[in-house]
């Protein structure tokens, strides 16, 4: 089960071997001033956005990768019919939009996150993804 963690001055998505081996990427690192906003998703299938782009989807099992939609990109690590861990991104400052991770605990990680990054917001809310720009 992938682990959230800061280290230094990143946040870090640390995956076990096999989530690397079949997500198809490695530990994924972002500037802690990249984060915007942590919450927790009760419901796993609304951290989903858009359409998957790269790594496994097995339904009902298991979503491991990075997600695309007209906002950006979005990387998951998840197991269905658990809560789900969102950190919100900075689009400038870090290659996805959202980190959406199940962890073992959490509303304990949440809260760790957020007492680690002060300065973060603070809501328990997530931003919808922003409409596709106009081709007109």
């Amino acid at each position: 089960m992938a682990r959230l963690l800061i280290s230094g001055a990143e946040l870090v998505v640390r995956l076990a071997w096999w989530e690397k081996a079949v997500g198809r990427h490695g530990t994924v690192r972002v500037p802690v001033t990249a984060v915007r906003r942590v919450a927790v998703e009760p419901d796993w299938w609304r951290a989903l956005r858009g359409r998957r782009r790269r790594g496994l989807w097995i339904p009902d099992t298991l979503c491991l990768g990075i997600r695309e939609h007209a906002g950006g990109r979005d990387f998951v690590a998840i197991r269905p019919r658990s809560p789900v861990v969102c950190v919100e991104l900075r689009a400038a400052a870090a290659p996805f939009g959202l980190l959406a991770v199940t962890v073992a605990h959490p509303q304990a990680a949440t809260e760790r996150l957020r007492r680690q990054l002060p300065d973060i917001d603070p809501a328990d809310w997530r931003q919808a993804i922003p409409p596709p720009p106009d081709s007109a």
